[in-house]
């Protein structure tokens, strides 16, 4: 197929669009497609922009239960850009408003969206590539987090969401212990608001670094954002009695063990924060708006690598290699 690009479409005004697909571990292709009509609840957005979220992952590596070629435009979930056309029954929304939303297919020059997933982005974030999922979720993690002013908050794992939620928390007044393996990564949780940070080496070393730093107490909420094991294992041991072990990680490599012996002994809360419920996706993904309006959260440091979308596979190949400066990996849709 000798495919147009996005901009020589719009230009002719083609009723057909672009989208990515994943064909194969390791392996994606651009494929033409009609353009979506929206149903009559839905809209049509002219993607700006998609993020690159390490869930993604799974499915690039071809475990044995992947099916391909993926849909078009999936798994791409972190779409912005303009609405371009209202189903019959929407109402408060106009063609032309830029927004965030929750799809599954935004790897591409257009998706569909519920109207009730939208969310509108004001003028102060004009130009600014913004992944209102990805940041959605870090809200709702912080709110399942229970964090008060004064608590001791460790965050293991710094890469996009860990940086959000050590900003985040900190903003609540939490002196947060950042823990990560790469230097750049402190940097980047020192610049976020982190009071300390403690290079992930050693499980024993860590939880003993913890202890000086918390008089020996641990933490009132630890949040695991790694997704992997060994993480997890050293989330249970830095809760504090009666503290909270908050899992933010995503888990997609296989099942994991739990020291049920040393979480019962301890009396700890276990929250499982990813959010499944479309309206409580949103509600997150408006207060991540107003908190980037209100320069709480500052986004620039977070989302570091352009893609176009026809480079899908190289940003999915650094989402996973995590080149130097790396944090997030967002694919420009047109």
């Amino acid at each position: 197929m000798d495919a147009k690009s996005p901009k020589e479409m719009q230009r002719a005004g083609s009723k057909m669009m672009l989208a990515a697909r994943m064909v194969g571990p390791g392996q994606v292709d651009l494929v033409e497609r009609p353009m979506p009509v929206p149903g009559p609840a839905q809209v049509r957005i002219a993607l700006e922009g998609c993020g690159v979220c390490a869930s993604n992952l799974g499915p690039w590596a071809g475990p044995d239960w992947m099916e391909f070629p993926t849909e078009s435009g999936a798994p791409g979930h972190e779409g912005w850009g303009h609405i371009d056309a209202l189903g019959s029954d929407v109402t408060g929304l106009k063609v032309g408003e830029r927004v965030a939303f929750l799809g599954q297919h935004s790897y591409a020059t257009f998706d569909l969206a519920d109207a009730r997933h939208v969310v509108r982005l004001p003028p102060e974030l004009d130009g600014l590539p913004f992944p209102g999922e990805a940041l959605g979720c870090a809200m709702n993690i912080l709110a399942r987090s229970g964090i008060k002013p004064g608590m001791r908050v460790a965050i293991i794992g710094i890469g996009f969401l860990g940086a959000a939620l050590t900003r985040l928390a900190a903003n609540e007044g939490a002196e947060v212990i950042a823990i990560a393996r790469r230097d750049l990564s402190l940097a980047l949780a020192r610049q976020m608001g982190a009071a300390h940070t403690i290079a992930l080496e050693d499980h024993w070393e860590t939880i003993e670094e913890v202890r000086a730093l918390t008089e020996d107490t641990l933490c009132e909420v630890v949040i695991e954002a790694a997704g992997a094991q060994w993480p997890l294992d050293l989330a249970g041991d830095l809760v504090g009695t009666h503290g909270r072990l908050v899992i933010a990680g995503y888990h997609q490599d296989g099942p994991r063990q739990v020291n049920m012996q040393n979480w019962n002994w301890r009396g700890i809360d276990v929250i499982n924060a990813h959010e499944r419920d479309p309206a409580t996706c949103v509600a997150g993904m408006e207060r991540a708006v107003k908190a980037v309006v209100a320069r709480k959260l500052d986004i620039a440091p977070l989302v570091t690598h352009r893609f176009a979308l026809d480079h899908l596979g190289a940003a999915l190949d650094a989402t996973r290699d995590k080149p130097d400066g790396f944090v997030k990996a967002w694919v420009a849709c047109r």
